[in-house]
């Protein structure tokens, strides 16, 4: 005969183990001015969350240069505005611009950068934007921060 087993009883012998936040993305922008993803889920229980992007194409910072910069979506346009002016001795990026939440240096062919920020300041459920402020880019290299 079969013992009789509840579903509470299988539970209290199974070792379930706890999942963790992912507290880090990493994005991929190309040559063909693409990033490989147009959402990145940042997850509130993650005290910091981190930001990689690889450059895996091979033109030079100069021709097809590639960052990412997290604002507020509203802000989006406007950093992105600033960016020409800002020009690429600053990652094309106006210096500390309160509208900007975090961002990447601006990357050539081949090349890695990350950026560590905190989450508090994001809200659950905001309205947040990710984007390449090379000029010209921001307009089709751009994704949602969706903040749970």
């Amino acid at each position: 005969m079969f013992a009789k087993v509840t579903f509470a009883a299988l539970l209290s012998v199974m070792a379930v183990p706890a999942m963790a936040a992912q507290c880090e993305a990493t994005i991929e922008g190309n040559d063909a001015m693409q990033f490989n993803t147009k959402e990145i889920v940042v997850d509130k229980s993650c005290d910091e969350f981190t930001v990689t992007l690889v450059h895996v194409g091979k033109l030079p910072k100069a021709a097809m240069g590639h960052n990412v910069v997290i604002t507020k979506a509203a802000d989006r346009q406007g950093v992105a505005n600033d960016a020409t002016s800002a020009g690429p001795a600053n990652d094309y990026l106006k210096p500390n611009d309160e509208r900007v939440i975090a961002h990447t240096k601006m990357l050539g062919g081949g090349e890695k950068d990350s950026v560590t920020f905190k989450t508090d300041a994001l809200e659950a459920g905001g309205d947040y934007d990710f984007f390449c402020s090379f000029p010209g880019h921001w307009a089709v290299m751009n994704g949602k921060v969706v903040v749970k």
